[in-house]
């Protein structure tokens, strides 16, 4: 038994799970694993999906009201599992809090610090200006309730807490949140793409790593984060509503027993035009994303650099069927297709959503894994096998169970909050 201890404590980080071929330096192995995978893509999906809140509070589209406003609070909820994934891989990773507590530009990490603070904020505000109206209605309803139980006078004293003093619901004041929200959603954008590209960034600062090594690296970053966001409130969105419909046509819950709750009809019409039209959108963001990514690799091509010849064997033989055929035509190609073709439905809008997910995924891993398929020494590869079943807590983090995990906390986060901030159903005064 101690000897299997003293062999676990020797074994260097990542030797658990890669392959080595050829001639691999002695101290090489894939460090970075799944959860440096996941972190791009979480980070990616914050800021997508703030990115299309912003559409209608920026942009006045008011026909994405409602999946705006779904796209701001799941933000929230998926804003603490952008650095979930980070603190998993870390060896040590209480001592990830220094980032925040020391901050300086003189490192990309403690950088992002300082705009994921910042970006925090942005949206804690916007939020903030968007529910101050339903949080005042809610606590002068539980106010006046006669009978309170103990969840209700919770409920007042949070709402109470969560108007910050500020009761004013006039006209005035009401317009006043309408255009302060409208100022920090627009200050929000660039601070969310900032956000993510630093992802690119820190990818495309490597220098010692011939896939990274490349300034469209951030740019493609971004475009690929909108695409991400925008899909995955698309898919989550109509989930939501597809329960909504289901409730509201059997009367299976209490807000679909009142009067005044919309009928399946409506909620239908609602979720087609919604949709339809946010779509519409994740296609431009598609077609810009595609772009980058193909400009970056026809440029690789052209210009072959010293290390094309390593990089072409990865790309072009050893991970073909991963960048060619599961990225590109499986994660790009099919989708925007079925996007583009006539007669499109919400249900095959859904099923290309899901898609355009897992080929923003593909692309993450063929950078994060793929760049360090090929030794330094431009001789020799490695092959990352992703650990299904956890031997230890080091193959459960940095394994697939791990990478669930981080995918399924954002869902947890968002229910409860959606107990504070209601994504449909919202107090307003009229």
């Amino acid at each position: 038994m101690l000897d299997q201890v003293a062999q676990q404590a020797l074994q260097v980080h990542g030797e658990a799970w890669t392959v080595k071929e050829l001639f691999v330096l002695p101290n090489e192995y894939i460090y970075w694993s799944i959860q440096i995978v996941m972190y791009p893509f979480m980070t990616g999906l914050v800021a997508g999906a703030f990115v299309l809140s912003s559409l209608y509070h920026v942009f006045h589209v008011e026909k994405l009201k409602e999946i705006a406003r779904f796209s701001l609070v799941f933000s929230f909820a998926l804003l603490p599992v952008a650095m979930m994934p980070l603190m998993l891989h870390l060896q040590q990773p209480f001592r990830g809090i220094n980032v925040l507590m020391t901050p300086h530009f003189t490192s990309a990490i403690s950088a992002f610090g300082i705009v994921f603070l910042t970006y925090a904020s942005i949206v804690a505000t916007e939020l903030w200006l968007v529910y101050r109206q339903h949080f005042v209605l809610s606590a002068q309803a539980l106010q006046a309730k006669q009978n309170r139980g103990v969840m209700d006078s919770a409920f007042l004293s949070l709402f109470n807490c969560l108007t910050l003093g500020a009761r004013d619901l006039s006209h005035e004041a009401i317009e006043k949140d309408h255009r302060a929200c409208t100022r920090m959603a627009g200050i929000g954008i660039p601070v969310a793409c900032f956000l993510h590209g630093y992802a690119g960034f820190i990818f495309g600062s490597v220098k010692a790593n011939a896939l990274w090594m490349t300034p469209l690296m951030p740019v493609i970053f971004i475009c690929s984060a909108v695409v991400s966001g925008v899909a995955l409130c698309i898919l989550c969105y109509v989930l939501v509503q597809e329960m909504r419909k289901f409730m509201a046509k059997r009367k299976m819950s209490r807000w679909a027993r009142e009067a005044s709750a919309p009928t399946f009809a409506e909620l239908d019409a609602n979720e087609h035009e919604e949709v339809m039209l946010a779509s519409n959108y994740l296609l431009y963001f598609m077609i810009g994303a595609l772009t980058l990514e193909i400009l970056d690799l026809i440029f690789r091509g052209y210009t072959q650099v010293k290390s094309w010849d390593i990089l072409r064997k990865v790309i072009m033989e050893r991970d073909f069927f991963k960048i060619f055929i599961l990225q590109y035509t499986i994660g790009n190609a099919v989708p925007f297709l079925m996007m583009s073709l006539p007669g499109r439905t919400v249900r095959r809008t859904t099923l290309a959503t899901v898609l355009v997910l897992f080929g923003v995924f593909m692309m993450r891993y063929n950078v994060v894994i793929g760049g360090q398929a090929f030794s330094l020494s431009f001789a020799g590869f490695m092959e990352y096998h992703l650990p299904i079943i956890p031997e230890d807590w080091e193959t459960f983090k940095e394994g697939l169970f791990g990478a669930l995990t981080v995918a399924a906390t954002p869902f947890v986060i968002f229910y409860f909050i959606n107990k504070v901030l209601p994504v449909f159903g919202m107090k307003e005064s009229h």
